[in-house]
């Protein structure tokens, strides 16, 4: 449970920092200022570890997939479904 509100705040902070470069970038558009290419270094870093946490909690298993094309079949529901 811990690990899915991690990937939630990750998430919003990739958000904010997403809104932030873009609100930066129109605003200096004609002055030279670092701030539109410092909020790209801090959404680098939040992606990425955005995905390690990801891939941290697909490999731990705390993570997983409840989609219905995704379902583990024991081997009595594919005997069932070769046998249909």
């Amino acid at each position: 449970m811990v690990l899915k509100i991690i990937v939630v705040l990750l998430f919003i902070a990739l958000l904010i920092s997403l809104t932030s470069g873009l609100v930066f970038l129109l605003k200096d558009m004609n002055s030279p200022s670092k701030r539109t290419l410092y909020t790209l270094g801090i959404r680098i870093t939040l992606a990425s570890l955005l995905m390690a946490t990801i891939f941290y909690g697909l490999y731990t298993g705390q993570l997983g997939s409840g989609a219905p094309w995704d379902r583990k079949l024991t081997k009595e529901q594919l005997q069932q479904l070769n046998n249909q």
